[in-house]
């Protein structure tokens, strides 16, 4: 019996891989309150945690941390893997439809750091209550930034080993 090839996929579904710090402190009166940013997007002006693409040659958590720093000044400190999400966006003015993957790290931050200046686009961070956190649902950027502040409030904690960047990530591209 003859069996008949598999055709090579050449349209392979890739998510696009993100990165993001979900921070809360507590002030003086005891209030819980998250870190988040508002920003410049294509559908106006929304709240985000602070977030971004994964680059190369750095591991999620490196990205996390870097993500924090440029876009909130202030130099964030993982303490744990709070979740691996998946969400899907469709952009009517585009017709664009992205699929992220977003891997997001509690974690603390310090001051902002003298004269270090936001990304482009990013307008200030924020401190809010979770009661202002879901009563402004319509400005997030994406569904992912309250079910990620949830799940920090619900005590969800997974190791930072959990997840492992094999050593070749940081090495220089390969030609194939």
């Amino acid at each position: 019996m003859t069996v008949a090839p598999i055709p090579a996929k050449t349209d392979r579904w890739r998510p696009s891989v993100t990165v993001a710090a979900i921070i809360a402190r507590h002030d003086a009166d005891g209030q819980q309150r998250f870190m988040l940013i508002e920003e410049h997007t294509a559908e106006g002006l929304r709240l985000n945690n602070p977030a971004g693409h994964l680059d190369p040659q750095e591991s999620p958590e490196q990205g996390a941390i870097r993500e924090a720093l440029e876009e909130t000044a202030c130099v964030f400190t993982p303490s744990h893997l709070l979740g691996v999400y998946l969400s899907r966006f469709h952009r009517p003015s585009t017709g664009e439809d992205i699929t992220y993957l977003r891997m997001a790290y509690a974690g603390t931050v310090g001051e902002p750091l003298p004269g270090r200046s936001l990304d482009e686009g990013i307008v200030r961070t924020l401190w809010m209550t979770y009661e202002e956190v879901r009563a402004s649902q319509s400005r997030h950027r994406s569904p992912l930034v309250l079910r990620c502040i949830e799940d920090l409030r619900a005590g969800v904690f997974i190791p930072l080993h959990a997840v492992s960047t094999d050593p070749s990530v940081y090495g220089p591209p390969r030609n194939t």
